[in-house]
């Protein structure tokens, strides 16, 4: 990173509590080695994360910093080759809608195409779901059907063999 791009703060904090921040973002450290390495007490790193507000902006905007550093880059030829080779009209429009709003190109509201096609898929599992219910519904009359025939027909063949 250079120099002109270290704000926020994380580049506040002193050398000691930047060194605290990307230990904890590790995870593989306890409070207590972390005093030891930075050579205070492990009441000094609690008070830090739980009392500090630069010290808890520091460490979410460090986590912010290593995301954007290894997993954008992926995530955005994920993306992209969503685009591209998506069978699902909506997973490629929502895949460029990501595109364009990580781009900065685009806005959380709502456009016109989104809304016709959550629409358009609102109204085709409406139809599926009114589709199995009725399908639903006649297998009940059916087998409700089959059963009385059935039982039926078993009284006439019990009265049949009686006689």
């Amino acid at each position: 990173m250079k120099k002109s791009e270290e704000k926020g703060p994380f580049f506040e904090l002193t050398k000691r509590q930047r060194k605290a921040v990307v230990m904890l973002y590790e995870g593989a450290y306890t409070n207590k080695e972390i005093a030891e390495t930075l050579h205070c007490s492990e009441s000094l790193i609690y008070k830090w994360k739980r009392e500090n507000k630069l010290f808890q902006q520091a460490r979410k905007q460090y986590e912010t910093m290593i995301i954007e550093d290894k997993y954008v880059s992926e995530a955005m030829q994920s993306i992209y080759a969503l685009v591209k080779s998506a069978k699902s009209e909506m997973v490629r429009l929502q895949a460029a809608i990501s595109i364009l709003k990580l781009a900065g190109r685009l806005t959380d509201n709502s456009i016109p195409e989104l809304d016709k096609a959550k629409v358009r898929r609102a109204n085709a599992e409406a139809d599926i779901a009114e589709q199995k219910a009725q399908q639903l519904s006649n297998n009940v009359a059916d087998d409700l059907t089959i059963n009385i025939v059935r039982n039926d027909r078993s009284i006439e063949n019990e009265e049949a063999n009686n006689n």
